[in-house]
């Protein structure tokens, strides 16, 4: 049996205290308090709350994002993407909405999704590195889905995460199609 790490300890008392609370008025302490934790215990594993929410947000895209192969396609890919969330969208739209980290929130999830993308890319093509086209190319495109992402979380787009998914993957840059579908 696996146990839980402090991490995901303190990241689901987190979520817990969001479905109460808005993100910017939680603190450390709120916490703490939910899970019996100590602040010290929460310092040793994060540096604040959105680093917290940093980690937490990394763990869910990265397994989805670790499943990508010729077995599992870029379209169930994205559509499993969409679908979580989606699944999230309550919890998202309070970190989205009530705090002063929406551009940071973008920019991370921007970046941990260039990553992954990159990572793909790489093993599929066998390649070392990513021309500086294909660079450009990866990073307008997870700005452009994280963005959109962010507004279809907000409520600004109706669609579901299936039409999500496919407008995602009509609008992958055709130089990357040949190593996602």
């Amino acid at each position: 049996m696996k146990r839980k790490t402090a991490k995901e300890i303190l990241a689901e008392a987190f979520r817990e205290v969001s479905e109460s609370k808005n993100i910017d008025k939680i603190t450390i302490q709120d916490i703490v308090d939910n899970c019996g934790y100590s602040p010290a215990t929460f310092y040793r594993n994060f540096k604040d709350k959105y680093d917290l929410i940093a980690w937490d947000h990394t763990r869910g895209v990265a397994e989805i994002m670790g499943r990508i192969s010729g077995a599992y396609p870029w379209r169930q890919t994205l559509t499993d993407g969409a679908k979580w969330f989606y699944a999230e969208k309550r919890y998202l739209t309070n970190l989205l909405r009530h705090t002063s980290g929406h551009d940071s929130f973008v920019k991370y999830m921007t970046q941990i999704n260039c990553d992954a993308l990159k990572q793909h890319i790489l093993t599929a093509s066998g390649k070392e590195t990513l021309t500086a086209k294909e660079e450009l190319l990866v990073r307008t495109y997870c700005l452009g889905t994280v963005c959109l992402t962010c507004e279809w979380i907000l409520g600004k787009h109706a669609a579901t995460p299936e039409e999500i998914a496919e407008l995602y993957e009509s609008a992958l840059p055709e130089p990357l199609k040949q190593y996602l579908i």
